[in-house]
């Protein structure tokens, strides 16, 4: 990707301010002090860039291009923050090489010790200043660059607390990560729902991008993207081609035929909507591959939860949730 590319936005959680308790907010005029200092300094990345990561996110992505292998191979641009992050470990090491800053931690203290416990991430921007390249030593400071007002979100209400983070390779700023997280109080939840009202799953998100495999499932199709430059297919839908970068496509529809891969079962949070039988669970869901190689996310039908494996042949079908909602599903037998 070309430098200045920005990868990994996401849509934050609806805020909308809540006027007078701001007039009063307090708590926002200590936090906002915290702007500008560091939230980490001098943090070195555990391991140097190397092919075996390289490797492993690709096939995680299935990302296949060229330029991720051989002796001039660099780094998939979307791996920046992969080389910063410090493990599985809960609590950071001494010499764990996070660098994480007083300031960040007393920062978080105050939301935490006013009730702001629970967090979510909201969305983060890339921006790539030069290629990453197996051998490169990583080193990165950050800082926190703000934090919002008090706003009311559907999940509660909470402060967004923006943090950017300067990558570089071999003392060279490779790239910017720029990160934003809801430090929140979790609204009240109905305990009950009101009677009749129906247990309805929440809507895709459609977009510009992603349209036309929601038409094609309205008309009861499956449609694959094809690379109109390399012929390679991909999905999910995606607005370039992951192996040479073209920009032009057509599509491709699915046979239905396919096998699960890999699936988990969801135990928690109940959600009714999601199991037929209306209890909420548990209930499957399968990474399924399709006849033409390419992997969709779904839910299995036809057997139990506890009988979905890896290697079921599972048959296309298309499932009416709710009258506004019609979803691509996979079907199986009892003794598939």
């Amino acid at each position: 990707m070309k430098p200045g590319t920005r990868a990994g936005q996401a849509d934050a959680p609806e805020a909308t301010p809540s006027h007078r308790a701001e007039a009063s907010d307090q708590l926002y005029e200590r936090l906002s002090a915290y702007a500008g200092r560091p939230a980490a300094t001098a943090g070195t990345g555990r391991d140097p860039v190397n092919a075996p990561m390289i490797r492993h996110w690709c096939e995680a992505m299935g990302d296949t291009s060229p330029a991720y292998r051989g002796p001039d191979a660099v780094a998939p641009p979307t791996m920046l923050q992969a080389w910063t992050m410090r493990g599985l470990s809960p609590d950071p090491e001494p010499d764990d090489g996070t660098g994480r800053s007083a300031a960040y931690d007393e920062l978080l203290g105050l939301l935490d010790g006013a009730g702001y416990t629970s967090v979510v991430a909201t969305d983060c921007e890339q921006e790539y200043l030069r290629p990453l390249r197996p051998g490169d030593l990583i080193t990165f400071d950050a800082v926190i660059e703000s934090v919002s007002r008090r706003k009311t979100t559907k999940l509660g209400t909470g402060y967004f607390v923006t943090t950017r983070m300067d990558v570089r390779a071999d003392g060279e700023l490779a790239g910017t990560h720029r990160f934003r997280i809801l430090k929140y109080r979790p609204a009240k939840r109905r305990t009950e729902e009101p009677a009749g009202e129906p247990r309805l799953r929440p809507r895709p998100v459609i977009n510009r991008d992603n349209a036309g495999f929601w038409d094609g499932v309205a008309e009861h199709r499956l449609l694959i993207q094809r690379c109109t430059d390399c012929a390679t297919l991909r999905f999910p839908w995606l607005p370039g081609c992951n192996a040479c970068a073209g920009q032009e496509w057509d599509t491709v529809e699915a046979s239905g035929e396919g096998t699960v891969f890999s699936h988990v079962v969801m135990h928690h949070p109940s959600f009714p909507a999601f199991d037929p039988s209306g209890r909420g669970g548990p209930y499957a869901v399968a990474l399924v591959e399709l006849a033409e190689g390419v992997r969709i996310v779904g839910n299995v039908t036809g057997v139990p939860y506890d009988k979905v494996r890896v290697g079921l042949p599972v048959r296309l079908e298309f499932l009416r949730t709710d009258p506004d909602l019609e979803l691509p599903v996979f079907r199986a037998s009892e003794g598939g």
